[in-house]
């Protein structure tokens, strides 16, 4: 089975819910005629509107929606392990990573999800959905400014969301690499996603003509950035 994982900078039905080309592709990676997939929003809070604007989406894509709370577990309808088992697709919200990895931890939920990954189910998300999977991620989780928050480590290197979207991303991401505080990785612009298969990069796509990714890294004490090939996925 393929591990896949799907790492977006932003974008989505979250933040752009007339544009669901990014949502597509996420369920085309699954190869199923009708795969179901799982909304993770732990790093909202379980966002009440995030969850309905979920639905909204993806009732009208080709796919099984449902969707996964640890803020209210009454909602279950069996355990964690088979209910996770059975979903093709997971797909993992914006919001607090330190919050979402704490209680992914407290509920033992990271062996179920590798197991999920292991097993040949998509695992995909946005900003803190995106950076989780990377040893280490540039966050605002953490305090008024932006971070370096260490991460599950299931993909190598450091992950920087938003890139174009918030003007500090760029040049905070550029000091921490000055300063030795995070590891070379790579960031995403709103729009952009990074497709990696068995833990190597296979190809980044957008949702818009101008959303890029790139790999940066620290070279002879100055930052390089290498803008990474971009498939548009519309016409």
């Amino acid at each position: 089975m393929k591990r896949q994982i799907i790492a977006m900078g932003g974008g989505g039905f979250s933040m752009e819910p007339e544009n669901l080309l990014l949502d597509q592709y996420i369920l085309n990676a699954a190869q199923l005629e009708k795969p179901r997939v799982c909304f993770v929003p732990t790093a909202s809070g379980d966002s009440a509107g995030y969850v309905e604007r979920f639905y909204a989406a993806f009732n009208k894509l080709e796919c099984e929606p449902s969707h996964l709370s640890l803020f209210n577990p009454d909602t279950w309808t069996e355990d964690l392990e088979p209910f996770l088992a059975k979903q093709d697709v997971l797909y993992f919200g914006g919001g607090n990573t330190k919050n979402a990895l704490a209680l992914w931890r407290e509920w033992n939920l990271e062996p179920l999800l590798r197991t999920a990954l292991d097993r040949g189910a998509v695992l995909a998300g946005l900003s803190a959905g995106a950076m989780c999977w990377f040893e280490q991620g540039s966050t605002d989780s953490i305090g008024r400014e932006l971070g370096v928050l260490p991460c599950l480590g299931w993909l190598k290197g450091s992950m920087t969301p938003h890139y174009d979207g918030e003007a500090n991303r760029r040049p905070k991401l550029h000091q921490f690499l000055l300063e030795g505080q995070i590891q070379n990785g790579y960031a995403a612009d709103d729009g952009a996603a990074l497709h990696f298969v068995d833990e190597c990069l296979e190809s980044v796509v957008s949702s818009r003509p101008n959303p890029r990714a790139y790999q940066v890294e620290l070279q002879a004490d100055k930052v390089l950035e290498t803008p990474l090939e971009t498939l548009f996925l519309g016409v």
